[in-house]
């Protein structure tokens, strides 16, 4: 099993910035993709960053250009730098992480972390 568990959530206002952290523990294999979901009210979840063990990352449109996702392997932690937020990017903000277990792709999330930006 794999656990997840984000921080850096919170109330800001519009322009600022966040950085949001996750670290996940359990059975972790090297090989894996971490990310970034969130979900407003009344939305589904989207996509808003990945980022392989390889360091490939991936941007949905909505954070291209203000978010940066990262990562430190050693420490199975994943980043999202967040700048020059919108009140339209609150959101409750999803850590995922998947990976390949004989030849079956499985997902895992945290529990979410609240981000509030108010105009």
């Amino acid at each position: 099993q794999v656990q997840l568990v984000e921080s850096g959530g919170g109330l800001v206002q519009a322009g600022g910035s966040l950085r949001l952290s996750c670290v996940a523990t359990g059975n972790i294999f090297t090989i894996n993709t971490m990310g970034w979901y969130r979900q407003a009210p009344g939305k589904q979840r989207e996509l808003v960053a990945s980022i392989t063990s390889g360091n490939n990352p991936n941007y949905a449109d909505s954070g291209n250009g203000r978010f940066t996702i990262s990562r430190d392997n050693a420490k199975n932690t994943v980043y999202l730098r967040m700048n020059s937020l919108k009140p339209e990017d609150t959101a409750v903000y999803y850590c995922n992480l998947n990976q390949r277990r004989a030849g079956i792709l499985r997902n895992y999330w945290g529990q979410g972390t609240q981000v509030t930006v108010s105009s």
